[in-house]
Order: structure tokens, then C-alpha cells, then sequence
């Protein structure tokens, strides 16, 4: 018996380190393809010549390798990957601009960020680093936050305490213990936990990677979870582990405090994702220097020289498929008629809900491997996001390169997102359609969450590009609220939804006023509310949400993660970015990493670790 359980765990292994550490297809990381660093381009018009390159038929290259649907980070790190083994790839987008959440706009003046904050793990020579730089050819550039980079703020004002957070893999948890005298234990133990499970996140590429009967043969076998501590503690909700650890619980508000990054409260959250977020901040944080344009700008030259382009105002309306239900192509709606774009494969950076349910011919979408990919995930929460144009420059309005947690109370869980009507104010009223939404007579003192950042305070070129400072504000709302105002036109939806949005940003706007005391409102020259179903509109998110699929623990089961893959039940058409692998910048060049994996035959993952390796200085340093 011992000799047939021998034989298969060896032949098991073999089949896996087969996948894991397969080389057959070309390396888009063979060649260090950095270059000498560029000036800076700060002129709007020639930005938007890379930026917003509209669509026409004649503009569509011949003989296209594939198609991607999307300009968000995880459909232009594959199309560069493909780019940069010689693959000739359209990246069609929605928007007006290219770079999905990467984007950024200008109002009155005012410049905006949507969707990057800031970013860690970016220490130079370090693997993630290493891929950025290669999908930039070294042109993007980093400034790092301060430190402390977040701060966490609790309770009304009346009984306010901050906490801040700190980078470096001893400081953080050192600062800690100082804020929190006779919770060392606690703390220690918080850190060895985070660790054990970020060092299994390795097994989630592993399963999206192998066949996939193997990949169910290691779910239903269990072998997946005892492999993995990353799928052990997923199941573990951050609320359960941290409850553990101690009972004080302004140190779980701060344990928890970033759930916020990824949308579901601690109850819901799973410990493993969680793990994974405080791991990538632990060596610092950092702002991309000249905004979030820059990452987009950078890479899609690379596209272009390999003969593809990213084309914008091209939304897809469909996909096609052959009588064989193979991918050969998309159709774009320019204006009232369509334009069909042919290619051998096409890969969606829209989202699994967008892409199955919206893009695919009804057949498709019944087939029981897609239904039973559906059934395993769920919408995320609503993103309602806060623009605040500032008079003042960064000195006089006190801000600084860091970022803001601020939390009603501390006992998070009962704030956001599932009782985020009930925290603002217990009356409610019918909408139109039976919808509840918040009572216009919404409480501002009991804004449940805010998170507050300022590019303007963050990146060094802003004195040269802008005069002007920003705060760019995230919370959570419910898609419901404004789902009436969906199909009304883009910036004149109404007077009640406009009204609905001013009531948000009075509400914002004196939560920011009691925490940032030099802000005052004759400082405020602009302001702007971005609710679900501008998501909608703008990033093309099914539900508002901003940060994709639901990230709860059913999210980091072994069977979810085994069946929800870049290469797709259909033949042809594969799946890039956050709801393959996980949410965020850095989560959504993963699943772009892992898309072009299974494209190409070989772990790109590992060849970005083998480049890194390969570019690391003998003098590099550990961040303590």
C-alpha cells in the first residue's frame, strides 16, 4: 500500500513541477529591455495622442494574434507579455482613455486619480518591480510615500484616537507595540499568521495553471489546502483570527483597517487576502511620479512597435464564435453599426460577469462550465468615490504624502458595506421603482468609512504640471440607490440624483473638515461624487464595483480558484486581471501574468522572479 501511495504522490509531483516550472513557449522576460530614462512628458495633447486614439476600422491592424477586450492594467500587461514576444495585439476600450482604473481626468483645472492610490512592494530589483519596469522598458517611475504612509483614525470627534502605520518588515510591528503597550503577543502573532499565509499564495497560480483535472484532483483530494497555508486560512474570515488575538479592539480596528483596499468588511473578508495586502506594504509604499496616466502612457508604445494598438471609444458588444464555439473575434459598435474585428484568440480584461453574461451569444452562456464558473463568484460592493478640488498649496492645507483610514467607530464590522444605509441614518424613503436609497435628511457626522489621499501631496512633478491641490476620497454605496438613474444621460441624470450625490459630498465633505483642520470650506473650489453607476459608465463595472468580483472567503476556496481560470471553457477566449486572480493593481498584473502563462506554455511568475534575480545588485539592502 505505502508503495502505491509513494508512486502516486511521485508521479504527482512530477506532473506538477511539470507545470510549474514549464518553459516551452517564448519568454517575454528573456531580454532586460529597460531603457535609457526618457524626459518626462507633461503636455496634455501629446499625452493624449498615445492615451486617446479613437477607434476606426482602418486603424485596426491586419493579421491580428488576439484582441483584448479592456485597457485596465490586466488587459495591457498581457497585451505587452504577447507584445514583447513579437504578437501583434488590439486592446480595445470603452472609455474615452486608455488604463481602465489606471486613468486619470481633469476637471476645472483639478486632476484626478480613480483608482491608484498607492502601490507597494516596489523596491527596486525586487520581482513585481522588475515586471513593472519591463512592462514600461523602465520608463515609469516611483516616489515613495512617506512613513508612516496610512494612518488610522477612530471614533466621533469628540473621542477621536489615530494610529499610524508604518513600512519595514520590524517597524511595523514595533510601532504597534507602542501604541498598543501589552499586546506584543498579540501583535507577534498577527505578524507570524500574515506571513504563513502570504507564503502560500504560490498554490493559487499553481491551480490556474495545471490541467484542469489535476487542479480538481488537488481540490477534491484536499491536497490543495494541506500544500497550502494560503488556502488553509482562506476559508477563516479576518474577523474570526484577529477576535483571537486579542480583545482590544481599537488593535483589531488597526489589524483590520484595510479591508477597505479590497470591499468587504472583516466578518467577510478572508484572512488569506488580507494577509496578502498587509505583506505587499510591508517594504513601503509608493506614487507613480506624473499620475496614474503614466503607467498606460508607458506601455503602450510597446504595443504599438510590435505592430498592435489600443484603440478607445470601441466598446464591445459581442463576441464571435465559429460553428465549432471557438473565439474568432469581437464586434464593435461604432456609432449604430457594427465592425467586426477577426482574430485567432481574444482575451477580456471586462470581468467574468461583463464577459459571460453580457458579450457571450445566450447558448453560451447557458453551458453548465460557464454557469458553474457564475455560480461560484459574486458582485462586489458598489465604489462611491469623492473629488475634492483644494485652493492652498500642500503646506497651507496640511497635506502630506500619506493616506487617511477614518472609521465612525471601531467596531468596523457593523459599518460597511452591508449596514452602510443604516450607519449613515435609519429613515429611508421609496425611490422610484420601490428602490431604497439613504433619507435625504442623511446624518454627515455618521460617514461610516472615508479613505482620503492626495496625488497632489504625492507626486514630486505635480508644482510643475498643476497649481492646484486634490483629495481624492473612496467609500462604499449600493449600486440599488442609483440603479433608477442608470439609463439616464452622463452628467445631467436629474436634479433628485444630483441632490442624492450633494448629500454624499456634505457628508464627506465635514468628515474631511474635522480631521484636516486648515481645510475649511472656502478652501473647497471643486467637488464631485463618482456613485456605482458612474463606475459603470466610465470603467464598465457590471454592479459599480471597483473592485470586481466579490472578495469574500468563498472567493479563496481551492474549487473557486481551480475553476475560475484565464483559459475558459470556450475554446479561444481567455480571462486576464483582478477576477482571475486578485483585486487591485498588483492582483490584476497577476492574473495578467497568469493569462499569458497559460498562453504562452511556460510561468511567467517565475520568469519575472528568474529576470529579478538575475538584475539584483550584490549590495541590495532588506527594509527592516
Amino acid at each position: 500500500m505505502w508503495i502505491t501511495v509513494t508512486v502516486v504522490l511521485a508521479s504527482l509531483i512530477t506532473v506538477i513541477f511539470k507545470y510549474v516550472f514549464s518553459r516551452s513557449g517564448p519568454n517575454p522576460f528573456d531580454v532586460d529591455t529597460r531603457e535609457p530614462l526618457k524626459p518626462m512628458v507633461t503636455v496634455k495633447k501629446e499625452k493624449n495622442k498615445v492615451l486617446k486614439q479613437g477607434f476606426l476600422a482602418s486603424k485596426v491592424p491586419e493579421n491580428l494574434d488576439a484582441v483584448v477586450i479592456g485597457s485596465g492594467i490586466g488587459g495591457l500587461g498581457v497585451a505587452v507579455l504577447l507584445a514583447k514576444v513579437g504578437k501583434r495585439v488590439l486592446v480595445l476600450e470603452q472609455h474615452d482613455r486608455a488604463g481602465g482604473c489606471c486613468h486619470t481626468f481633469t476637471e476645472k483645472g483639478y486632476e484626478f486619480d480613480v483608482g491608484i492610490h498607492y502601490i507597494g512592494d516596489l523596491l527596486e530589483h525586487k520581482p513585481f518591480r522588475c515586471m513593472l519596469d519591463q512592462l514600461t522598458n523602465g520608463q515609469l517611475q516611483w516616489e515613495p510615500l512617506d512613513n508612516p504612509f496610512d494612518h488610522v483614525v477612530l471614533g466621533p470627534p469628540e473621542n477621536r484616537r489615530s494610529y499610524p502605520i508604518y513600512s519595514g518588515s520590524k517597524r511595523f510591528p514595533d510601532e504597534l507595540k507602542r501604541c498598543f503597550p501589552g499586546e506584543e503577543a498579540a501583535i507577534d502573532e498577527y505578524m507570524r499568521l500574515v506571513k504563513k499565509a502570504g507564503r502560500g499564495v504560490w498554490f493559487l497560480a499553481l491551480l490556474k495553471l495545471v490541467p484542469r483535472h489535476l487542479a480538481k484532483f488537488l481540490v477534491y483530494t484536499g491536497l490543495a489546502s494541506r500544500l497550502s497555508s494560503f488556502f488553509r486560512m482562506g476559508s477563516r474570515s479576518l474577523t474570526e483570527v484577529v477576535s483571537e488575538l486579542t480583545e482590544n479592539k481599537d488593535l483589531r480596528a488597526v489589524f483590520s483597517y484595510s479591508f477597505g483596499t479590497y470591499g468587504n468588511t472583516p466578518k467577510d473578508a478572508s484572512f488569506s487576502m488580507h494577509s496578502l495586502l498587509v505583506c505587499h506594504y510591508l517594504t513601503g509604499a509608493w506614487y507613480p511620479k506624473g499620475g496614474a496616466s503614466e503607467i498606460a502612457y508607458h506601455m503602450i508604445p510597446i504595443i504599438e512597435k510590435a505592430g498592435g494598438a489600443v484603440l478607445v471609444r470601441a466598446p464591445v458588444n459581442r463576441i464571435l464564435f465559429n460553428d465549432n464555439k471557438e473565439a474568432i473575434g469581437v464586434s464593435v459598435m461604432k456609432g449604430q453599426e457594427e465592425v467586426h474585428v477577426h482574430a485567432p484568440m481574444v482575451i477580456s480584461d471586462a470581468g467574468i460577469f461583463n464577459t459571460y453574461n453580457q458579450l457571450l451569444p445566450k447558448d453560451l452562456q447557458a453551458m453548465p462550465a460557464i454557469q458553474n464558473q457564475l455560480g461560484l463568484m459574486k458582485h462586489g460592493e458598489g465604489g462611491l468615490s469623492i473629488f475634492l478640488g483644494l485652493t492652498g498649496t500642500k503646506e497651507e492645507l496640511g497635506l502630506k504624502a500619506d493616506n487617511y483610514w477614518i472609521f465612525q467607530e471601531n467596531n468596523i464590522d457593523e459599518l460597511l458595506p452591508c449596514n452602510v444605509e443604516e450607519a449613515f441614518n435609519q429613515d429611508r424613503f421609496e425611490g422610484v421603482g420601490g428602490k431604497e436609497r439613504p433619507s435625504i435628511s442623511l446624518q454627515s457626522k455618521n460617514v461610516p468609512l472615508l479613505f482620503v489621499a492626495s496625488p497632489s501631496a504625492k507626486d514630486p512633478t505635480w508644482a510643475e504640471r498643476r497649481c492646484k491641490s486634490t483629495l481624492s476620497l473612496v467609500s462604499f454605496a449600493k449600486y440599488e440607490w442609483f440603479e433608477e438613474w442608470k439609463n439616464e444621460k452622463v452628467k445631467n441624470r436629474g436634479a433628485e440624483y444630483q441632490n442624492l450625490k450633494d448629500i454624499f459630498c456634505e457628508s464627506v465633505l465635514e468628515v474631511v473638515m474635522s480631521v484636516f483642520p486648515k481645510i475649511t470650506r472656502d478652501k473647497v473650489d471643486f467637488i464631485e461624487a463618482g456613485t456605482p453607476i458612474s463606475n459603470s459608465h466610465y470603467i464598465g463595472s457590471a454592479k459599480g464595483e471597483i473592485y470586481g468580483a466579490d472578495h469574500g472567503t468563498a472567493r479563496f476556496s481551492p474549487e473557486c480558484n481551480a475553476t475560475v481560470r484565464p483559459r475558459t471553457p470556450l475554446k479561444n477566449l481567455y480571462l486576464t486581471g483582478q477576477d482571475v486572480f486578485l483585486c487591485g493593481f498588483a492582483g490584476a498584473l497577476a492574473g495578467a501574468l497568469t493569462c499569458g502563462s497559460a498562453i504562452l506554455h511556460r510561468n511567467l511568475h517565475l520568469d519575472a522572479i528568474a529576470m529579478a534575480k538575475k538584475n539584483k545588485p550584490v549590495n541590495t539592502k532588506k527594509l527592516e
